[in-house]
């Protein structure tokens, strides 16, 4: 699971910014959930499990902020 979390970490900032889309947006719940499982963070997990159906329509404005600004994704 590290692995992949550092995969998407060391993805280019326009493929980051490409999959804050909110058709696509559903990789970072995903990865959302797999950041909590492999850090043993209920918080993390949590939201990631929200930000699948009912986060998905504002969730996507806070991580395509979160991505030109700071080139990482918002998470906990």
């Amino acid at each position: 699971m590290k692995d992949l979390l550092k995969a998407m970490d060391d993805l280019p900032w326009i493929v980051k910014l490409i999959l804050c889309i909110p058709a696509l947006d559903i990789v970072w719940a995903v990865y959302r959930i797999i950041y909590g499982v492999a850090n043993k963070s209920v918080v993390n997990l949590v939201v990631g499990i929200l930000c699948i159906i009912p986060g998905a329509f504002f969730v996507w404005i806070i991580d395509l902020v979160c991505v030109i600004v700071k080139k990482k994704i918002w998470i906990f």
